[in-house]
């Protein structure tokens, strides 16, 4: 018999496995230790909820609530670290849900609480149905009501019997409402009335940050603030700061003033208030008003300022002053006393309106204290059949009529006569004009005066001729039917032509300049920019320069 002995194949077969068991071996006995600890760290979720105590347990099988566990005196549950007590409740193990009757409490953490005479809890949704005298209290808010749903897996609590938030100084009541623990933000809707320290908001629907102090009041909503109230559809304010962001066309009335705009961003405390989108301001006592798309105004400093489509109406008179520029700023001195008077700058394309007054201008500036109107570059003042011209001019109003006017620089009158190819006419270095109900009835012009004047027949009204004059000083006066009374002239020179001798181009001034196109016909023409022409503006006169004086060495 042959004796066959391994081969070292086999051998190195045997002694790879032997290697491969050894070394599995060796990792089970190095991991398992790792898996057997993790095994005992892990937490197992826990959804049932636990009786911890109570004075007296029963369960009454043939009784109304068979399935319930009756528990009295001292009852408290726990459930995924919530507390829940009582006086007494039926404990629904098998659908892990409690009823609790009298003095319940929850108690979730150290931030949320939960108070009531009756609650049913379900621990599978983990919804808490409170009612009857509800005290919820989270972090610094209490709410209370009758009748709440706290859902404490998305974090929102329910009202909808009427409810009370209590947030600081802060009231908030409606119909029903809604409250996130987790944001911290509330929702009321119906009747809802926020109550501060000196205000109170009334509108349909509000929402309430808390930690911000930020609400956003929607639907028909008043904000009353001491002698403030803002009337809105849509806002948000600073219950804090008394900051407020105003849209939906908006109206801010405090005491005599008042501002409308499509958004309208308003500061309490600094009187700043600005407007954007037809902004209209309002000054009662003051009796004037200004309007742009933008509007910037406060009211603490009475500073104003509008642009795009910027418009002043002082109706302070009997008739309204209707003012428009690109550009308007209001000026307000001696505010909150009983000498407030307002000064308004209208710059860039100046345009006015008054029954019996209109203007032209680059730029015009009006005083509320003397009732002046004074235009700068370029004006064009119109009264009646009259049309004035000149470098700067100024005009003081009555309650419905102009009280007189001055022409400074290179000043021109002209009146249109009644037959539209004839003008009276009068040139001069300045000239002042003195109305009486809306007539002049005197005027005065001085330096390098000249004059060119249609005598008219009193019977048939035909002209008679046309008398030039020129001399340095002139006082005319007018009577009450528009009729030259008597003129007054130091020295003169002139010549009377009659009407079939007029020589060529002598019935008009070298300055002549009829601008009645130009002239505003309505309000709302004021908005119709029509300038002069190159040829018709004034030429810069160069002021004579005081000659240059050098003390001797």
């Amino acid at each position: 018999m042959t004796n066959k002995r391994p081969s070292a194949t086999n051998n190195c077969s045997r002694q790879g496995v032997v290697f491969l068991t050894a070394l599995c071996l060796l990792i089970v006995y190095l991991v398992q230790p790792a898996f057997s600890q993790r095994k005992k760290t892990q937490k197992v979720k826990d959804d049932r909820v636990y009786l911890l105590h109570a004075d007296e347990l029963r369960h009454d099988q043939f009784g109304a609530n068979p399935d319930a566990q009756i528990v009295k005196g001292h009852v408290s549950f726990l459930h995924q670290g919530a507390n829940l007590t009582c006086d007494s409740a039926y404990f629904y193990q098998e659908t892990n849900s409690v009823k609790a009757f009298g003095n319940v409490f929850f108690k979730q953490g150290d931030t949320l609480s939960l108070k009531c005479v009756y609650a049913d809890y379900d621990g599978e949704s983990q919804i808490m149905k409170a009612r009857k005298n509800v005290v919820l209290k989270h972090r610094k808010q209490t709410l209370y009501t009758d009748s709440l749903d706290y859902d404490r897996l998305y974090k929102n609590a329910y009202f909808f019997e009427g409810g009370k938030l209590v947030d600081g100084k802060e009231q908030l009541v409606s119909d029903w409402g809604e409250y996130s623990t987790e944001s911290r933000e509330a929702v009321f809707y119906y009747n809802v009335v926020l109550k501060g320290e000196n205000r109170r908001v009334t509108t349909d629907t509000l929402h309430y940050d808390t930690r911000q102090s930020i609400a956003h009041v929607l639907g028909p909503s008043k904000i009353e603030q001491g002698e403030s109230i803002i009337n809105t559809e849509d806002a948000f304010f600073n219950t804090q700061s008394d900051q407020a962001q105003l849209y939906g066309r908006s109206t801010i009335i405090d005491g005599q003033k008042t501002i409308i705009g499509d958004s309208v961003f308003y500061d309490k405390v600094t009187g700043q208030c600005e407007g954007y989108g037809n902004v209209i301001f309002i000054d009662q006592e003051n009796k004037n008003s200004l309007i742009g798309d933008y509007l910037n105004y406060n009211e603490l400093t009475g500073f104003g300022f509008a642009t795009k489509n910027a418009l002043v109406k002082e109706f302070s008179q009997r008739d309204t002053l209707y003012m428009h520029a690109d550009s308007i700023k209001i000026y307000t001195y001696n505010i909150e006393t009983d000498s407030v008077y307002r000064v308004i700058h209208a710059f860039n394309k100046a345009r006015a309106f008054r029954t019996d007054v209109q203007a032209v201008s680059d730029s015009l500036v009006f005083n509320t204290l003397d009732t002046c109107l004074t235009m700068y570059k370029d004006p064009v003042l119109w009264n009646g059949p009259r049309q004035l011209l000149g470098e700067v001019i100024k005009v003081y109003m009555n309650d419905s009529t102009v009280r007189e006017a001055h022409v400074l620089g290179q000043a021109l009158s002209i009146e249109q006569t009644h037959k539209p190819e004839y003008h009276n006419q009068i040139s001069s270095r300045d000239m002042f004009a003195y109305f009486v109900d809306g007539a002049v009835r005197e005027a005065v012009s001085v330096g390098n005066v000249k004059i060119i004047y249609f005598t008219v027949d009193d019977k048939d009204s035909s002209f008679i001729g046309m008398n030039y004059t020129e001399t340095d000083t002139m006082k005319m006066y007018i009577s009450e039917e528009r009729k030259l009374e008597r003129i007054w002239m130091p020295k003169q020179r002139g010549v009377l032509y009659p009407m079939t001798q007029i020589p060529a181009g002598k019935s008009r001034l070298p300055e002549f300049a009829w601008l009645d196109r130009l002239r505003p016909v309505s309000p709302e023409d004021v908005f119709v920019w029509r300038g002069k022409e190159e040829s018709e503006k004034l030429k810069v006169v160069e002021r004579h320069a005081p000659p240059t004086q050098k003390l001797s060495e």
